[in-house]
């Protein structure tokens, strides 16, 4: 009788941002950031370093694989509300929250809970505020082709997307049982919204 094969033996898994995130984070506990290659995270992932890099352009991406799910979200969700909104301010409320509503406890961000393990990053912190300009860019330019005038479309954009970033601190330092992102997003941006 042939025994039944083990679940870790034959064809690894496909790889995908999430199984190179996990093995990154892995890692980064045991070693620290700064003590983690990228070689160790694709050994770590069963892949190739050039499979890393089909999915991340440097070591500190694997960090904003939610963050980047959500850009594509809050994008599609700007792009589907009518050409003429009565309200762009609501439009694009309603836009954010729709791009974080996904995002449960178990979607925090690594970054947030265990900065300790990384230290300061120069280069985390410039990927992260490469990723809030994008979104900055999204909501302004929606806000603008909605009649707000550019220089305020860009202050509002800002203005909201640190809200957001709040909010998640926030979350991230509820505990176990934060539950979903969303009110926290939602309680920050109606504060804001509540003083135009």
């Amino acid at each position: 009788m042939t025994p039944p094969r083990s679940a870790t033996r034959g064809r690894p898994p496909a790889a995908s941002r999430e199984l190179l995130q996990e093995s990154a984070f892995e890692l980064f506990i045991e070693n620290g950031y700064t003590g983690t290659t990228v070689d160790q995270i694709a050994t770590r992932a069963g892949v190739s370093r050039n499979t890393f890099f089909n999915y991340f352009d440097a070591k500190g991406e694997v960090f904003w694989v939610e963050l980047d799910a959500a850009t594509e979200r809050l994008k599609a969700a700007l792009a589907d509300h009518p050409a003429q909104p009565a309200d762009a301010a609501h439009a694009i409320r309603a836009a954010m929250l729709a791009a974080v509503a996904p995002l449960d406890s178990q979607h925090v961000p690594f970054i947030l809970t265990q900065y300790d393990l990384i230290g300061s990053a120069a280069e985390l912190q410039a990927s992260a505020m490469s990723r809030f300009a994008t979104q900055a860019r999204l909501l302004a330019g929606f806000g603008e082709r909605h009649g707000v005038q550019p220089a305020l479309a860009r202050a509002q954009a800002y203005a909201l997307i640190a809200c957001v970033v709040a909010a998640a601190q926030e979350w991230a330092q509820a505990g176990p049982q934060r539950g979903r992102l969303e009110p926290y997003v939602e309680r920050a941006l109606d504060s804001v919204l509540a003083a135009r």
